[in-house]
Order: structure tokens, then C-alpha cells, then sequence
């Protein structure tokens, strides 16, 4: 399991911003050690644990961009179009059995690789047969022209996945077009995940009147399954110090990462930081974000802790800008910065200065074609319903005080953030 010293993110003075956490995190934040071997029909959103270079160069051999007729650039037509005896045919999957001859075109198809001796390609629609056996060739043709060489997208040897890499789909396709069938990934990060408090209950439970369904506790764990991380659902914890002290400890060393949402605030039945102090210790993350203030960072026994608010969109929003950076760093993912898209404000909003603010947004098309964003008629940091019915975020920085309709904003779709 991943550990860390007591003291490894202490932090005292002013509150923090949100880049200042997320620059402790990448410092501090070990990664695991363990790597497994993936068949890479499972390797997507895996953290590659080693580089990978070309074992072969894309494509492999020199063969044609398209249908069409094969010949050599020294006979290229100059001035008038010329015709060509046809002599063999070559389809993808097969080769040329004879060099092209000289005056010769060759028929050939797209993916097909090069006869010996030729290196341009003529598109079929541009050229015309005679009826005889030969093929007509326009004039004007560049040298070289409809022809992919060998090597042409990754040469033999050349630097293409680097070890830290959260493979996407793409990634994926790569390392299949190099021949492989595994690769070498990170082992799946561990974390234990509670919800606490009194008032909630799991669905499927019976509810008394004064309770709500467990939502975020759910919402935590698709989130961190989309972040490929092997997840432990470990229920509702109750508000009470020693319970919650007690639950803490029982998973501290088997996991990598131990989450809990809810009761890190400063309330009187708030007993998140005073069970984790019991039990390791808490740095109290006095964070400029909105929503998303109350969030506590600690260790137990050498394993992370992060305790989440209980709002539904505070949870989700420092999940984001606080876990999810941590697990990647466990990972020994790369850094991956989220760059928002520019897009026009539709609505006005003022704001504190010194702290980031994330604004839920519908996204539409304006009648000029640019995007433009709409934000959800309702506040509240407990409202499902602005994280269903929007597409993101605005994000404004510390330093913005204020957004008129047709500004400039910073969109992040919630696909980007996961």
C-alpha cells in the first residue's frame, strides 16, 4: 500500500488555492510500486508503467494512399497525358512478385505496398482507359504523390508511449498497430470509500422520515471506477468520534487511498477531524473553492485520507480538483492538466475575490454559431439536479470578480473531468 509520512502534506498559514493543492499532491504523493500485466483489450484508461517504443516503423512498408495505378516518377507524363501498359495488379495484403517496368503502370489498391522501382501513385478517378489495355495518366502529378512510406507516422525505434500514460482508446490502437497483446500497467489504486452521518441511509435500506438516500457515496465510487481505481465500499459511518475513529484505523494500511464524504466541517456533530487526529493526522485543507471549502487531508498509519464535503456538488467538485489528482499521482500518471474551452458567457455573476468558483453550465449554439453558456437558474451546493441537467463548469479564477453576459469564459465538460 502506499504510505506516507505524517508530516508529508502540512500545511499551515493562509487559505489554499486550488493549484497550490494540486501542486502538493504531484510532490508529495508516491506512487505505487506494484505492476500487472494487461491483455490490451483491458488496457484502456490503465496508467502504462514502462515507455514504449516502436518495435517496427508505421506502417511497416511503403504501400499506396489510395486506389489506383502504381508507376515510377522518371515516367511521369511532362506537358500531355500519356498512356501506360498496364502490366500486374497488386491488392492490399499481397505484393508485387516483379519490379514495375519502365513505361509500365501497375494497378494497385489502397494498402497495398509499392511494386519494386515505383513511387507515385495516380488516383483512378483521375485517370481513363483506352479500351486497349493501357491506362491513360494525366500530366502535372507530383513526384512521390499517393504514397505512404515506410515509417511515414512512427519510425523503427521511436519514442511512443511514455511510461506515466493514461491510455485512451487511440493509445490503445497504437500499441495494437505495433503487434503487441499486453502491455505493462500500474496496479489499480485501492481505496476504501464511507459516507458518513446519522441522517443517511444506503438504498434499498429502510428510510425513516428524517433521513435521506446515501447519493454521494455512489457517486464517489462510479467516479473513481471511471479513474480505474479498484473500489471498497465500506457503507455509512455514524457521527460519533470513536466509531468513526475506529473504521478509519480498520482499513489504514490495505488501502491506498481511504475517502469519506461528509462531516468535515466545523459543526458540533462534525467528528471527521477529530476521529482522524485520534487515529494519524489532519492537515484541514482551508481551501479557496466554491462549493467545496470544508475538505480535510490527513494520513492514517501512512495512507492518505481525504474527507469530502456532504453536498452533493461540493463533493463532486472537490473530487475533481482533490482525488482525482491524488489518484493519478498514486498511479504514476503523468500530469494532466484540464484546459478549459473558451466560450461566451449568457448570464452575469459577481464573486469574492482570492477564491476559485465553479459555476454549473447548460452549453447552447447562439444564433452566430459561437457556443455560449447558460448557467442553472438555481444556487445550491445540494442540488442534484444542476450536476444532471448541465453539460460543466465555468471556471473563474481567484482573481475574477465579476462575469457580464458575452465575456469570455472557461468551460470544462464534466466528460474532461472524469
Amino acid at each position: 500500500m502506499a504510505q506516507l509520512s505524517d508530516d508529508c502534506f502540512a500545511f499551515g498559514g493562509p487559505m489554499m488555492s486550488v493549484d497550490e493543492a494540486v501542486a502538493i499532491i504531484a510532490a508529495r504523493v508516491a506512487p505505487v510500486k506494484e505492476v500487472e500485466t494487461v491483455a490490451l483489450k483491458d488496457a484502456d484508461g490503465r496508467i502504462l508503467a514502462s515507455d514504449i517504443s516502436a518495435p517496427l516503423p508505421l506502417p511497416p512498408f511503403t504501400n499506396s494512399a489510395v486506389d489506383g495505378y502504381a508507376v515510377r516518377s522518371r515516367d511521369l507524363p511532362k506537358g500531355a497525358e500519356a498512356a501506360f501498359a498496364v502490366g500486374g495488379r497488386v491488392q492490399a495484403g499481397s505484393a508485387a512478385t516483379d519490379p514495375i517496368q519502365p513505361g509500365h503502370a501497375v494497378r494497385i489498391f489502397t494498402g497495398a505496398p509499392m511494386p519494386e522501382g515505383a513511387d507515385t501513385v495516380f488516383m483512378q478517378e483521375d485517370v481513363r482507359l483506352d479500351g486497349e489495355g493501357r491506362v491513360i495518366l494525366p500530366a502535372g502529378l507530383k513526384p512521390g504523390a499517393n504514397v505512404r512510406p515506410a515509417g511515414e507516422d512512427i519510425p523503427l525505434g521511436a519514442a511512443a508511449l511514455a511510461k506515466g500514460r493514461r491510455l485512451r482508446p487511440q493509445d490503445v490502437a497504437l500499441a495494437a498497430a505495433f503487434g503487441l497483446t499486453e502491455i505493462e500497467a500500474a496496479r489499480r489504486i485501492r481505496v476504501a470509500v464511507f459516507s458518513t452521518g446519522n441522517e443517511l441511509v444506503s438504498p434499498g435500506d429502510p428510510r425513516k422520515p428524517a433521513q435521506l438516500f446515501d447519493s454521494n457515496r455512489f457517486m464517489l465510487m462510479a467516479m473513481l471506477g471511471r479513474l480505474g481505481c479498484e473500489v471498497r465500499d465500506l457503507g455509512i459511518l455514524r457521527d460519533d468520534r470513536v466509531s468513526l475513529a475506529a473504521g478509519l484505523k480498520r482499513v489504514a494500511g490495505r488501502h491506498d487511498l481511504i475517502l469519506t464524504t461528509g462531516g468535515v466541517s466545523t459543526g458540533e456533530e462534525d467528528h471527521v477531524k477529530a476521529a482522524v487526529e485520534s487515529v494519524g493526522t489532519l492537515v484541514l485543507w482551508r481551501m479557496a473553492i466554491k462549493p467545496g471549502r470544508p475538505v480535510a487531508m490527513g494520513i492514517i498509519g501512512g495512507t492518505p485520507f481525504i474527507g469530502l464535503p456532504g453536498n452533493p456538488v461540493a463533493s463532486f467538485v472537490t473530487f475533481v480538483h482533490v482525488v482525482r489528482p491524488t489518484v493519478l499521482a498514486l498511479a504514476g500518471a503523468l500530469p494532466q492538466r484540464v484546459v478549459p474551452m473558451p466560450v461566451r458567457a449568457a448570464f452575469a455573476y459577481r464573486k469574492k475575490i482570492a477564491r476559485r468558483e465553479y459555476v454549473r453550465v447548460c452549453l447552447r449554439q447562439a444564433a452566430d454559431g459561437g457556443l455560449e453558456a447558460t448557467k442553472f437558474p438555481r444556487e445550491g451546493a445540494g442540488l442534484l439536479s444542476s450536476l444532471v441537467d448541465t453539460d460543466g463548469l465555468v471556471e473563474l479564477g481567484e482573481d475574477v470578480t465579476q462575469v457580464e453576459p458575452g465575456q469570455t469564459v472557461g468551460f470544462l465538460a464534466y466528460a474532461s473531468l472524469m
